[in-house]
């Protein structure tokens, strides 16, 4: 029942993000807002939904630990998992932003994640305005240079629905997130009990790799397509949405107390070492590009750290 649960909070999330999407691109096109703001805000929230319902639903339900290593596994499967067999099925080029602006920002975020929790396990409602208040500049910054969306490109046959249509999908969207959380925790939760292991672990394997699918999903069909829709700079703005937007709005609404030390002792230095080490990858060998033996390299170490976690 555990397993199903999951699988069925995985579906909910999934079409529930989705849904949600639809329904914010469509009111965005019926407001005229221009392309990028869309791709920055609304783009960005739609696509992160699925990890702040699940992690503001599991603090409020008294599982602090889904919703941290759902936010820091996320990050890493964004990484070693998702961008790795993007690269190993397709190469990408990098743009010149990733090193002027996305993976500076992406540091900074981590870091300062890290400084607030590593001395007293909690991470507090006023660090949580901190976190988003960084956001918010972030995004002014961007804005203000006229950067790419961070997170995903609008399709160019993205198509108005009638106002109706909007309302709709918005309230499904919503209930399917808020409903697939529900399943996704309940299920977690069980399963680790049911397993002997923390909700911790749980948390950064099945859970934050079940928050990355759409991106996954996103990735193989783009690849499949032919088409640049995803890039580094997409994934590494979802990461800093995780940890700014995610864990800043969770935090506010209630403190985030770890409870497993694992957290602290090996999961967030994993987030921070990876997302360290797509800076060489991207240099080396050849300059501003990644390829199937930087994806075996990213994958190898993900390989490594489930299992670490797992055993």
């Amino acid at each position: 029942m555990n397993i199903l649960f999951i699988l069925l909070g995985l579906v909910l999330l999934i079409l529930g993000g989705n849904w949600l999407l639809k329904a914010a691109v469509a009111l965005s096109l019926k407001l005229q807002i221009p392309k990028i703001v869309i791709g920055m805000t609304i783009v960005s929230f739609a696509t992160s939904a699925p990890e702040l319902i699940v992690s503001v639903n599991s603090a409020l339900d008294g599982f602090p630990d889904i919703a941290m290593g759902n936010v820091v596994g996320s990050n890493i499967a964004n990484l070693a998992l998702v961008l790795a067999i993007t690269i190993i099925l397709s190469g990408i080029q990098v743009e010149k932003s990733f090193y002027k602006t996305d993976w500076p920002v992406m540091m900074i975020a981590s870091g300062l994640l890290y400084g607030f929790i590593v001395f007293d396990g909690v991470l507090e409602q006023y660090e949580g305005i901190i976190l988003f208040s960084f956001l918010v500049i972030f995004l002014i910054y961007l804005l203000k240079f006229q950067k790419p969306a961070v997170v995903g490109d609008l399709d160019e046959d993205d198509e108005p629905l009638a106002l109706y249509l909007i309302v709709f999908f918005l309230a499904i969207g919503g209930v399917a997130l808020w409903g697939g959380s529900e399943l996704l925790i309940n299920g977690a939760v069980g399963l680790a009990k049911s397993f002997g292991v923390s909700e911790r672990i749980i948390a950064v394997t099945v859970v934050s790799v079940g928050t990355s699918i759409p991106e996954l999903a996103a990735s193989i069909i783009a690849v499949m397509k032919k088409e640049k829709a995803i890039s580094l700079g997409n994934l590494i703005g979802s990461n800093v949405f995780n940890i700014l937007a995610v864990l800043g709005i969770t935090s506010m609404i209630t403190p985030i107390r770890i409870v497993d030390e694992g957290l602290l002792n090996s999961d967030i230095f994993w987030m921070l070492g990876i997302s360290f080490l797509i800076l060489p990858l991207v240099f080396m060998p050849k300059g501003l590009r990644l390829g199937w033996r930087d994806g075996i390299v990213l994958l190898t170490l993900y390989a490594i750290f489930i299992y670490l976690t797992v055993i």
